[in-house]
């Protein structure tokens, strides 16, 4: 009988130790750094295309294949630029009733990237009179922010060890350790200046003549996010 009577109690007590076990965590102050840099954009990434309409499929797959073939020709006879192929789509055109199919509208794009932004431009001058300029992006090569990011890690470190110091003195502490510490990265890229949007592409169009571009800058940035520990001298 008392072997079963001691039962809930041994139970009990096994339940309530981990509970009472926790550590608790004195001293503990989480602290932030934050650097910021901003980089040159250093690659162009230039999307042009063919569009035209026809009643027959089988021709008009013939001529905007033959312009694209054209323009990919060119720009591949300049070795600073990295040229590909883009999307490519077909789509009926119909009546006003929207019932019957009376043509096919069909576009495709060809794409030049690179860090020679003169090379790029120039090409892309020679390439509008058979094309159309789609779009322009610029953005920071892989090699270029992943240095960048390399620099704010170190930096941002620093930062968080100054914090820490004037933390650990303004607690009357003699040292500190870290007990965790956290690095993020951010990457953004401000809308570059370009010659006057729909008026360089107009222009460009008309006139044949080269776009003018400016890259403009990205934002790089590193936080340090970590907590340490105040050392504080034991009293007698």
């Amino acid at each position: 009988m008392r072997t079963i009577m001691m039962l809930p109690l041994l139970v009990g007590l096994a339940v309530a130790l981990p509970v009472l076990a926790e550590p608790l965590n004195y001293n503990q102050v989480s602290l932030r750094a934050e650097v910021q840099q901003k980089v040159n954009n250093d690659t162009l990434t230039v999307t042009l295309f063919a569009e035209d309409q026809d009643s027959d499929p089988a021709k008009l797959a013939n001529r905007i294949t033959t312009r694209l073939n054209q323009g990919l020709e060119t720009a591949r006879s300049n070795n600073a630029i990295r040229v590909s192929s883009g999307n490519r789509h077909t789509q009926p055109v119909y009546d006003e009733k929207r019932k019957n199919i009376i043509a096919w509208r069909e576009r495709g794009e060809i794409r030049l990237e690179g860090t020679d932004f003169a090379a790029i431009s120039s090409t892309m001058g020679e390439l509008l009179g058979n094309l159309s300029l789609g779009g322009m992006h610029f953005s920071l090569s892989p090699a270029s922010r992943s240095a960048t990011e390399n620099e704010l890690m170190e930096r941002a470190i620093e930062a968080f060890q100054q914090r820490a110091d004037i933390a650990t003195r303004s607690l009357g502490g003699n040292g500190y350790r870290i007990v965790n510490l956290n690095l993020n990265t951010q990457f953004m890229t401000p809308r570059p200046y370009m010659q006057s949007g729909r008026m360089m592409v107009m222009a460009a169009d008309a006139e044949m003549a080269t776009p003018a571009v400016e890259g403009g800058e990205a934002d790089v940035s590193v936080s340090a996010d970590g907590v340490i520990e105040v050392q504080l001298p034991q009293a007698r």
